[in-house]
């Protein structure tokens, strides 16, 4: 059977994608393979309704609600490995060896966080270490943080964090991204910047305690941020010829259409930041839209 859509990635886009395609009545799969960019994350935030609810649960729910419309929606729960093009028919190839046909394409598969070489730092991420203030900085308010930033981000996210708390720890850990010019400005506000090396991260059971540096300083913090670079998980829209923005997401219309017809891109892919829930399923929705205006277009 040749479905109207496919959608790859089945985040908070994703299944917006499929609540908007299964109520207007178009055939599609959802492929999911259950390997979500906040896996680490334990309380998601920002979203009305939902504020404190965990990653699982935000699936479960959003499953939950697909499964009125499953006369026209399916979940395969599988790896896709290839989308190609051929004429107006795209093809999906997934890792468990099957293949489907469909006339549209939604890619939702988000990014990817690289964080810092530090020693210790994946045991303290989604716990008490976070990539995003307005996530997270309720919950660490008026607490003595750190931010680790080794881009030139460093200086955007001190300015972002010190809305939240004023005991500040900038670290770049020896990449020196800050300018002379950004070092005084944060210098003016008592944010304290530190240039030496990290040598380690320490705390228990996921609650940072102290970082110690490789000159043999160490400070105490209880939490903090990580400006991480960002990586698509997925290298389906630059195999498929898509154009990339400077920043690295994809190039999409206000409807998630990307320079390649037929292929829509939405959530963190295409936005980049700020990366929330709430933000992803809305443009979920919106590339939703578009496709069942397009399919419209093609057969009416």
């Amino acid at each position: 059977m040749l479905l109207d859509c496919a959608i790859v990635g089945g985040g908070p886009a994703g299944l917006n994608v499929a609540l908007v395609l299964g109520r207007a009545k178009k055939n599609i799969i959802l492929f999911d393979d259950n390997k979500p960019r906040n896996a680490v994350t334990h309380e998601s935030h920002g979203f009305i309704t939902r504020d404190g609810i965990s990653p699982a649960e935000f699936k479960r729910l959003g499953r939950e609600d697909l499964n009125k419309y499953s006369s026209y929606v399916s979940i395969q729960e599988t790896f896709v490995t290839e989308v190609k093009k051929e004429e107006n028919v795209f093809t999906i190839r997934t890792s468990d060896g099957n293949q489907f046909e469909s006339r549209k394409v939604i890619l939702a598969t988000g990014l990817k966080d690289k964080l810092p070489e530090v020693n210790g730092i994946h045991d303290f991420y989604g716990k008490s270490l976070f990539n995003c203030p307005f996530c997270d900085g309720w919950e660490l308010k008026d607490q003595p943080l750190v931010l680790i930033a080794e881009s030139e981000h460093a200086f955007h996210m001190a300015r972002m964090i010190y809305n939240w708390s004023k005991d500040l720890l900038v670290c770049t850990n020896a990449k020196n991204p800050l300018t002379e010019e950004q070092k005084q400005q944060l210098v003016e506000k008592n944010i304290t910047i530190i240039d030496e090396k990290i040598e380690a991260l320490h705390g228990e059971k996921g609650f940072l305690e102290k970082v110690t540096f490789t000159n043999g300083a160490e400070l105490s913090r209880v939490g903090g941020f990580i400006a991480p670079n960002l990586q698509q998980s997925s290298s389906i829209a630059e195999d498929l010829g898509c154009k990339m923005t400077s920043v690295g997401g994809v190039e999409t219309d206000p409807f998630g259409r990307s320079t390649v017809e037929g292929v829509f891109v939405c959530g963190d892919s295409s936005i980049i930041a700020p990366a929330q829930l709430i933000i992803a399923a809305a443009e979920g929705s919106k590339a939703a839209i578009g496709v069942v205006q397009d399919l419209i277009q093609e057969d009416f």
